[in-house]
């Protein structure tokens, strides 16, 4: 088969050129329609159910809603995981579903399931399902402010928040919500204007009313009704009535009841109304100032950069719509990140692609030969880029980030290397240049020659690829796309190596070609013929110290530690900030406020900075009131001021702020991340930290004392450091009813129930419609009021149908601390440690503070810890790579033997695997980097480097024979042909990786162990393969078989 595809390439030359124009063009073409991003979405599907609870508290919203939603959910086919958060007002539970998982069926499973607890919800609970998007699918932040100075601001602070969310809910919103690609538009801040009516308790007690009565006659006067339709005159008419109230006015203008006056009761007399704010569950600020956040969220399956490049001309169309003196401003676009990073990718790549090049030039000795092989660089690109486009995978780091220019042509090298070797020799031989006809066969003979070797070669480095894709999880996420996209580039590599490089070289190698090794080749084999005549002398002891050596390098291996994946640097900074529990909104608001303005005034290359605190209105991220999220943003690392103490990078402008801010509030803890990272650690795991510790039990007494116990363990481990999740529990005003007072009056306790929620917690008596902007009419005790307890045991209650009792009566009311949040996983109730580790591998840190907690802390029956995190992911992938690598091994053992048939020389071309990763494993130790799951693709993709050349040497030794030769002259004289390919192969491998692994760009760290890892291996193994493989092959072959 692959001589006739020879043949075929050689006599149709026209053909095949013009298939390489045909792949030119559709490579270009699928180029321009490559998705980009910046890594490959890592979060699974998931569905969110989020439960308004109005007026609960935390442990009666679980009991009430939580568990009912999680029993309800629970046994559903394809689920991995499941966790629940329960806290004033809100339930949220979320279902972790298999990666294949359709998100569609999904969500109709969830809503199938929740049907059955619908009705045993508490009233008034409101319950949706969050947008179709995923935990990565945060990709565009903006702020609506009012601009500096601006004359339109309101005085009051209040109105100009009002105005802010009003024109986001409004405008802004509406218009971004048509954008193709945007799932939904979430916001954090600003005051949703409402009619608040405000009892005067004394006054109402005196027109003997409840507070609930109050609310029930403004409902009844703020709907129209419809009377249907009726005939008249032979015309049809529809009926209405219209009378509802409208503004704040005519609602203080309702009659309630009549007196003993000749005008009835009104609103008015009973209670204040008046435009005011409702209740808000967060707050966010920008640069020191009060503002409203909006969040664009990306429709699950959509690409981050397409949908960012839609929505920011929108905004900029916006502008010109919004009230005078308001402005917009983009406070973070994933595309910028997404831009970076391929910038990295760009530049790795073309750096690589001209140093292979280069080599190429230099050791071939035949500039016209480079050039050919060069080619296949770009068109195997363009190959991989069709297959990607096809296969609806994005570029990106990870999938473009592997991509070796020098490793994809290895085999290209190989067969134009032989043709111009057979070519110089004929020259030679005939002392003459050769014509067309004798070059072509000289050209097919040469393909001929290598391309049973060439063609196992690469398909084995295309092989060890295979098994990545069996990978799952998060690492199968991170790592299928860049198995996929080398296999793509390989198998267009060989396309071109058996079709497009015979053609090419039957065209254009005429003239004179040199016979004779360059000068490099020449003087590398001076010094590799000594040194291989010694080995072979000597081979004993080069057997046991190449043992040594593996045995060396095994142990070292050992000690390099481990992480998951290299922190990619988003050139940003988020931050979480934990501050005292049960801190009120306000408070927590006043320190974003102070923190914003310290920020741009003590650090100049900031230039942005923004807060959200709280619950935002799409509850994807559910934080109580004293926890915020912060966001920096900044110049360039090289930009920035120089001077004594002054920050010099982004770790030490971290630790700037955070010393800053405690010096402000010293009750607070700060931890660091990233804005991708955060929020992935966050939808993973339910927490924004790298590493948790979680505690699973049933008592809340009984967590707290053990999560305080490893918190203090770990932060005695050296690199460790620890916060609890939630330190402390929120103070909560008990209302204990007194069950014979409510006996003897005849009270239901529904009533007391409405009094407790309508009076102090607020009820919604209807909405106000002016246009399209409906706000809601609320009846609620005055801020200030609902605060005192004096004022709360005034509130009415009805008795029968005319008497009244007030609330003191009913009820002993008492402060107790209670735990908020309440947090689930898989139903358990736990408690979590956020762990932060530094100047050390996480695994080896795991390890120890695992160890000492299981030797210093007693946990009782029903009680047990976990680590989660990114350490969770290391151990899940390593436990599939005990799988992965193996099997990929066999494969390639498979593939020698189908090459060779012998048993004996399948192991010898073997040995190079193990040899290759000394060099992985000394490179990883040099370069002061542990093992992760990115290096150990990098192991995966040696093995197949290091088959080709001792595949390619091997098949030589046994041509040679074959022609007569002994074994050790065999040996000698393959070397010294060989040297040129194989060095050609080794070099243009290593130096196509080299940009990769001193990059200093976006996204580099990521890439940099794979690179280290290979450049290492190739090396290691080139040299090895020279001298150890060649002695072996004498040593074995030399010995008579066995009969």
């Amino acid at each position: 088969m692959l001589n006739f595809i020879l043949e075929f390439s050689v006599r149709q030359r026209a053909l095949v050129l013009l298939g390489a124009f045909g792949l030119l063009g559709a490579g270009l073409y699928s180029l321009m329609h490559l998705p980009i991003d910046a890594v490959p979405d890592l979060t699974g599907p998931q569905v969110q159910v989020n439960v308004a609870v109005p007026a609960l508290a935390p442990e009666e919203s679980e009991r009430a809603v939580t568990r009912p939603i999680e029993m309800a959910l629970s046994g559903m086919p394809g689920v991995l995981d499941s966790r629940s958060l329960t806290k004033f007002g809100l339930s949220q539970v979320t279902i972790q579903f298999e990666d294949d998982a359709d998100i569609f069926r999904a969500r109709q499973l969830v809503t199938e399931r929740l049907t059955a607890v619908m009705n045993d919800l508490p009233p008034g609970s409101s319950l949706s399902l969050a947008p179709i998007s995923t935990g990565l699918g945060e990709i565009f932040y903006y702020t609506l402010h009012w601009k500096k100075g601006a004359k339109e601001k309101p005085a009051d602070e209040n109105e100009g928040l009002m105005r802010l969310w009003e024109t986001h809910e409004y405008i802004v919103k509406p218009h971004l919500r048509v954008v193709q690609g945007v799932a939904e538009i979430n916001s954090n801040g600003g005051h949703q204007r409402q009619v608040t009516v405000e009892p005067m308790l004394d006054k109402l007690k005196a027109a003997n009313m409840t507070v609930g009565e109050l609310a029930a006659i403004i409902r009844g006067n703020v709907e129209n009704a419809g009377g249907g339709v009726i005939n008249r005159g032979g015309e049809q008419l529809t009926i209405r009535s219209v009378g509802r109230v409208s503004t704040a006015e005519e609602i203080a203008q309702l009659p309630i009841k009549f007196g003993a006056a000749i005008e009835p009761l009104r609103v008015k007399d009973v209670a204040k109304v008046q435009w005011g704010a409702g209740f808000r569950g967060g707050a966010a600020t920008m640069d020191g100032e009060e503002v409203v956040l909006g969040t664009v969220m990306m429709l699950m399956g959509q690409n981050a950069r397409v949908v960012c490049h839609r929505v920011a001309p929108r905004l900029e169309e916006l502008r010109e719509k919004l009230p005078a003196g308001m402005d917009v401003t983009v406070v973070y676009e994933r595309s910028d990140l997404v831009e970076a990073t391929v910038g990295t990718v760009e530049k790795n790549l073309l750096e690589g692609a001209v140093l292979v090049i280069v080599v190429l030039l230099v050791l071939l000795g035949n500039w016209r030969a480079a050039l050919i092989v060069a080619l296949a660089i770009p068109l195997s690109f363009l190959f991989a880029i069709c297959g990607m486009v096809q296969g609806g995978w994005s570029g990106n780091l990870m999938s473009l980030g592997a991509v070796d220019f020098g490793l994809i042509i290895d085999g290209a090298v190989v067969m134009v290397e032989n043709i111009i070797r057979r070519i110089g020799i004929k020259q030679h031989h005939l002392g003459r240049i050769l014509t067309k006809e004798e070059r072509s066969r000289e050209v097919l003979a040469g393909s001929k020659q290598m391309a049973s070797p060439m063609f196992f070669g690469v398909l084995i480095i295309t092989i060890v690829y295979l098994p990545i894709l069996t990978l799952t999880g998060v690492e199968g996420k991170m790592f299928r796309p860049m198995a996929v996209t080398v296999i793509f580039a390989l198998a267009g590599a060989l396309l071109l190596a058996l079709t497009l490089m015979p053609a090419m070289c039957s065209f254009f190698l005429g003239g004179n070609v040199a016979e004779k090794d360059n000068w490099i080749i020449s003087g590398l084999n001076r010094v590799f013929q000594p040194m291989l005549r010694a080995a072979i002398k000597m081979r004993w002891a080069v057997v046991l110290l190449a043992v040594a050596f593996f045995a060396f390098c095994g142990w070292r291996f050992s000690t390099l530690g481990a992480e998951f994946v290299p922190k990619l640097d988003e050139g940003s900074i988020a931050g979480m900030i934990y501050r005292k529990v049960g801190m009120s909104l306000k408070e927590s608001l006043h320190e974003d406020l102070v923190l914003g303005q310290m920020v741009r005034e003590k650090f100049p290359q900031v230039t942005r900075f923004f807060t959200r605190s709280g619950t935002s209105e799409v509850a994807t991220d559910p934080m109580p009131p004293n926890e915020t999220d912060f966001y920096v943003f900044y110049t360039p690392v090289s930009e920035w001021p120089k001077g004594p103490g002054l920050p010099t990078n982004k770790a030490e402008l971290c630790a700037a702020i955070e010393k800053e801010a405690l010096s402000e509030h010293e009750d607070q803890s700060i931890e660091f991340g990233q804005p991708i990272e955060t929020r992935f650690n966050e939808m993973m795991e339910g927490s924004k930290a790298e590493l948790t510790v979680r505690i699973y039990g049933i008592e809340f007494d009984m967590l707290e004392k053990l999560a305080s116990q490893i918190r203090d363990i770990i932060n005695n481990t050296p690199g460790g450091s620890a916060e609890l999740e939630t330190d402390g529990r929120t103070s909560t005003v008990v209302m204990q009813v007194k069950r014979d007072v409510l006996t003897k009056y005849n009270v239901p306790l529904a009533e007391l129930n409405h009094a407790v929620s309508a009076g102090l917690g607020g009820e919604v008596s209807g909405q106000v419609v002016e246009g399209n902007r409906k706000r809601d009419i609320v009846v609620r005790l005055p801020e200030e009021d609902r605060a005192k307890e004096e004022i709360m045991k005034s509130l009415p209650l009805r008795v029968g149908d005319f008497g009244m009792l007030t609330l003191g009566d009913a009820v002993d009311i008492h402060t107790e601390k209670t735990v908020e949040p309440i947090r689930h996983s898989r139903t358990q109730r736990r408690a979590a440690i956020l762990v932060g580790v530094k100047d050390r591998d996480m695994e080896g840190f795991v390890n120890e503070a695992s160890a000492r907690i299981k030797k210093e802390v007693t946990f009782p029956e029903g009680y047990s810890f976990e680590f989660g995190g990114t350490f969770e992911n290391l151990q899940e992938a390593r436990a599939r790579l005990v799988i992965v690598v193996p099997t990929a091994l066999a494969l390639i053992l498979m593939l020698i033997f189908f090459a060779f048939g012998s048993i004996r020389q399948t192991l010898l071309v073997a040995t190079g695997i193990p040899l290759a990763l000394t060099g992985g494993i000394i490179a990883l130790e040099l370069r002061g980097m542990p093992f992760s799951i990115t290096a150990a693709v990098g192991f995966i993709a040696l093995s197949g480097v290091a088959v080709l050349n001792g595949l390619v040497l091997v098949n030589y030794f046994n041509e040679l024979r074959e022609e007569g030769m002994s074994v050790r002259d065999a040996v000698l004289t393959g070397v010294s042909t060989r040297l040129r390919p194989v060095m050609m192969t080794a070099l243009v491998a290593a130096l196509g990786f080299v940009p990769m692994a001193l990059a200093h760009g976006a996204g580099a760290e990521v890439q940099r162990p794979l690179a280290t890892v290979v450049i290492g291996g190739i090396i290691s193994s080139t040299l090895l393969t020279l001298l150890l493989l060649p002695m072996l092959y004498d040593w074995i072959e030399r010995k008579p078989k066995a009969s």
